[in-house]
């Protein structure tokens, strides 16, 4: 793969290698995967989230459902929208809080629709770690404020509020929170971590896995020798503690996934690690650390077990594909576009088809929703009629 670097991305990812080889010696030669994925995304200053770069869009790494349409937004609202009218209702403030909102197109195409529907939020809460996404989330947000005069207050939060009311907003951000690698080895599975030898980093094998950490499915399945996946503690942890801190109302994540059964396939031999550098997905994710992004799917049986450990009313999952159309995007394109004028409509149906397609993100990407206490907000016979989650529940 051709990847050209500045002498200053060079000397950036160097940086930052250095200082991931000096922990490693620190540690006695041995990381743990998730630390090294850590420090890779987050280091402060050096980190691929936390240093300046442009991540999103054409011209960085990745592209977003957001940034690919404000069609998916506003499909949301769809979901959103009968749970904020019944807080309104009560008297509540309405009240959104997303996390890793990238440059800020997913709040911006839901505060929009909400604006065409004439409804206002009272506050938008963002929980960001990239000083630079955040920079952009401001500005855009700022304008839309000036453009359609709105009255939302928006907040950027280093943590999630206490006893939160209202929508929990996570697009695209499960998949970027440090994960442990395992190996299958001999009958037993170890710690699959990171070493530093001959000026590079390598994988190199731990201590066996604590059988009380490992799925039910790793412990009973079938793996051939050498067979690489992933345990996702930190993510687990994450899906606790909103639970347990959303007081009433919903929460939605969007991600690339599957259930437990799939993900620890017997034929998926190598895991679900993959990074991303300028729209190239690369198989290794030492390559380039602080300029690569990494991920790893979705494993969302484990998810939902977590959020029914804090009493949430239930969970549902499905892919996007079925989420969007349920919640009625192609009526909303029909509103905003005229198939008869193929000008301005080519882009909303190239939009549609890489939201929606099997081959594009309509299969792979998942969402993954859960409420609590929404019986106190919303008359029972709509719990089960909200758009988007009135299909089959996958989990």
């Amino acid at each position: 793969m051709d990847i050209t670097l500045t002498s200053l991305e060079k000397e950036h990812s160097a940086l930052l290698s250095e200082k991931i080889a000096a922990e490693i010696a620190s540690l006695d030669g041995w990381m743990p995967f998730s630390r090294y994925m850590e420090m890779a995304l987050y280091e402060p200053g050096m980190g691929y989230y936390s240093a300046g770069a442009h991540k999103l869009g054409a011209g960085g790494d990745f592209t977003t459902a957001p940034e690919l349409s404000p069609l998916f937004g506003a499909a949301i609202v769809s979901t959103l929208l009968p749970v904020l009218e019944g807080l309104k209702t009560q008297g509540s403030k309405i009240h959104i809080l997303e996390f890793g909102a990238g440059t800020g197109r997913l709040a911006q195409s839901i505060l929009a629709r909400l604006h065409v529907l004439g409804f206002a939020v009272d506050r938008y809460d963002i929980i960001e770690i990239s000083p630079d996404l955040a920079q952009r989330q401001e500005e855009l947000l700022t304008r839309l404020s000036l453009d359609l005069d709105l009255t939302t207050q928006f907040t950027w939060l280093s943590s999630l509020p206490h006893q939160f009311k209202g929508i929990i907003l996570a697009n695209e951000v499960i998949d970027a929170i440090p994960c442990d690698a395992i190996i299958y080895q001999g009958g037993f599975w170890y710690w699959y971590g990171v070493t530093f030898e001959g000026g590079r980093l390598l994988w190199k094998r731990g201590t066996p896995v604590e059988q009380c950490l490992l799925p039910e499915t790793l412990l009973t399945g079938n793996f051939s020798d050498g067979y690489v996946t992933e345990l996702h503690t930190q993510a687990n942890a994450w899906i606790s503690h909103i639970a347990k801190q959303l007081d009433a109302g919903l929460f939605l994540a969007f991600d690339y996934g599957f259930p437990e059964i799939e993900y620890y396939h017997p034929q998926r031999l190598e895991g679900t690690l993959m990074a991303h550098h300028r729209h190239h997905a690369i198989q290794e994710p030492f390559y380039l650390p602080g300029l690569c992004d990494i991920t790893t799917h979705v494993e969302w049986a484990q998810i939902a077990r977590n959020a029914l450990k804090e009493k949430v009313d239930d969970v549902f999952m499905t892919n996007q594909a079925a989420y969007l159309l349920d919640a009625g995007i192609g009526d909303i394109a029909l509103e905003i576009g005229d198939p008869r004028d193929p000008e301005t409509f080519l882009p909303i149906s190239n939009a549609l088809q890489k939201l929606l397609s099997e081959a594009e993100m309509g299969e792979l990407f998942k969402v993954f929703v859960f409420s609590k206490n929404l019986s106190n907000i919303l008359p029972a016979y709509l719990l089960e009629d909200l758009p988007g989650l009135r299909g089959r529940n996958r989990l």
